[in-house]
């Protein structure tokens, strides 16, 4: 891990990548399903978990960003 400070630019950057990240888990976990025949509901039941972790890293982020941007 580095001692260099984040720039709200970097923070914006993994943010996106983060967002594309989650988008891609559930269209490819949808695709996996229907292929399976597994209903929706079952299957966004599977994947609710990891959203709710990748979505508290994401609020996260944007509040260090925030602050980031707040203190420039």
């Amino acid at each position: 891990m580095s001692d260099t400070p984040v720039t709200p630019q970097e923070l914006a950057e993994v943010i996106s990548e983060f967002e594309q990240y989650r988008d891609r888990l559930v269209n490819d976990t949808m695709t996996a399903a229907k292929k399976a025949k597994l209903s929706k509901k079952m299957a966004m039941s599977k994947l609710e978990p990891q959203l709710t972790v990748i979505d508290s890293k994401l609020e996260q982020l944007r509040i260090q960003q925030a602050n980031l941007s707040a203190t420039n």
